[in-house]
């Protein structure tokens, strides 16, 4: 059996789309892969990647051998047609807050250029979410004057709004989280030596990527003091209240374990309550701006536990 490159489970609706619309020969330039992170998007942008590439595959499939030589090329990041945006790191080797105007500028310009190999450039933005708006309105000049022969690939996990500009110039691929067969099927094909399968499924809630993040020591720690300071509401104890706080705040693992388990909790309740819809929504806002203004763990965990608390004492 083919050892497939970059396997892809539960979004074969996304895939029939745009290989229907490259089987048609009139492939769009832009195409927005959209959805929470850790379902699969940045593998579904690798493969139309591989693809359009050279990659050989079915007509109506974006399954490739690992032993293509244009995959091999990819999976290496050597291939001189393929441009990959990511934030970058800084002179204390640290990541960049945002993928910078720079970046989208030089990518604009490798846009300009002839493709080495004679086919197809590709571009590809991973994530919009870290882009900022000089950096979008930069990524315009491709959107709106879009070179022969280039494909545009932007991915946007939802934590920040779209310029309607940009939303407008693309197709629209829209991934769902998986079921849970099929965010098991994918912990279990990708997880490390030592994960819980199980345990990686059950906090992936049908985000697998972020399932295996989560199912980290710390942020196992982190969930179980969430799920206790919730448990708790609305009276936590301050032993209850600090134990959430130091073990949410420890590193990046926790931090998102802990929020998860607070907004899934929230969502739970939301069904029945408008006011944890609302706590929902506001608590969404507060991890958005977080990230986007790089604020402190425990500065973000206090806004957290006050929006929660407040709900709380409501009923």
């Amino acid at each position: 059996m083919t050892d497939i490159a970059w396997p892809l489970e539960g979004h074969q609706s996304a895939e029939a789309l745009f290989t229907s619309a490259l089987n048609s020969g009139r492939l769009h330039h832009g195409w927005l892969i959209e959805g929470p992170s850790g379902i699969g998007k940045a593998r579904l942008a690798k493969r139309i990647a591989a693809r359009l590439l050279g990659a050989k595959t079915a007509p109506d499939s974006l399954d490739a051998s690992k032993d293509d030589p244009i995959v091999q090329k990819v999976l290496a990041g050597s291939h001189p047609d393929l441009e990959w945006l990511q934030r970058e790191l800084n002179d204390q080797g640290k990541l960049k807050q945002d993928i910078t105007v720079d970046q989208i500028r030089h990518m604009n310009g490798f846009f300009s250029l002839k493709a080495a190999l004679g086919g197809w450039r590709v571009g590809i933005v991973d994530s919009l979410d870290e882009l900022n708006r000089s950096g979008g309105n930069a990524l315009l000049k491709t959107l709106e004057e879009p070179p022969n022969n280039c494909l545009l690939v932007l991915i946007s996990h939802g934590t920040k709004p779209l310029l309607p500009t940009i939303r407008s110039r693309c197709r629209t691929l829209r991934l769902s989280p998986l079921s849970v067969t099929e965010a098991q099927t994918v912990i279990s094909r990708e997880a490390g030596e030592g994960l819980d399968i199980a345990i990686a499924t059950e906090m992936a809630r049908g985000r697998p990527g972020h399932g295996m993040t989560l199912a980290t020591p710390s942020g196992l720690n982190a969930a179980h003091a969430a799920r206790t300071f919730l448990k708790s509401l609305p009276r936590a104890s301050d032993a209850v209240l600090a134990d959430f706080l130091n073990k949410a705040s420890l590193d990046g693992d926790a931090f998102d374990a802990a929020s998860d388990e607070v907004l899934a909790w929230l969502q739970a309740k939301s069904e029945k309550n408008p006011k944890a819809a609302a706590a929902w929504l506001s608590i969404s806002r507060i991890l958005a701006d977080a990230t986007e203004l790089n604020m402190d763990r425990a500065q973000t965990l206090s806004k957290i536990v006050m929006g929660v608390q407040s709900l709380g004492k409501t009923g």
